[in-house]
């Protein structure tokens, strides 16, 4: 039997820092500490030639439980939908009006930062409600 191994969820993305905060801010993640020797991470940053500076950002569940998030830069724009996504569980047992309110509360707070909203799609025999919805770069995600 093979043990459990962490993972890093890591993003493709042309401003690295602004959806790492997009990402912090929406699931009370938080960036790690700036590298020894530094007071700040803009002292660092500083410190790094023109052409690495804003390359890559970082973000971790400050309770050590979720995956570690790492954002960095590349020169292509996102061109098609995602292969993978994320879903924000904000519904979990929740149903019917209840979890709808939760979906649309959680989506209200979400456009604030920058999200975009999609697609609701309503509960069927199969599956509850979910509200589809991008970040600020326009990766698709979904809240559950």
């Amino acid at each position: 039997m093979s043990s459990v191994k962490k993972i890093q969820i890591t993003f493709d993305c042309a401003e690295p820092e602004r959806v790492g905060r997009f990402w912090c801010a929406a699931l009370g993640y938080v960036p790690p500490q700036p590298p020894e020797g530094f007071d700040t991470w803009d002292a660092f940053t500083e410190s790094l030639p023109p052409e690495q500076r804003g390359s890559w950002f970082a973000a971790s569940d400050p309770e050590g439980v979720g995956p570690r998030m790492y954002f960095q830069r590349v020169p292509e724009g996102k061109v098609v939908k995602n292969r993978l996504h994320l879903d924000i569980r904000v519904g979990t047992g929740l149903v019917g009006e209840e979890r709808l309110a939760a979906l649309e509360a959680e989506a209200t707070r979400l456009v604030a930062l920058g999200a975009t909203r999609g697609r609701l799609l309503l509960a069927d025999e199969e599956n509850e409600s979910c509200q589809n919805m991008q970040d600020v770069e326009g990766n698709e995600f979904c809240l559950d």
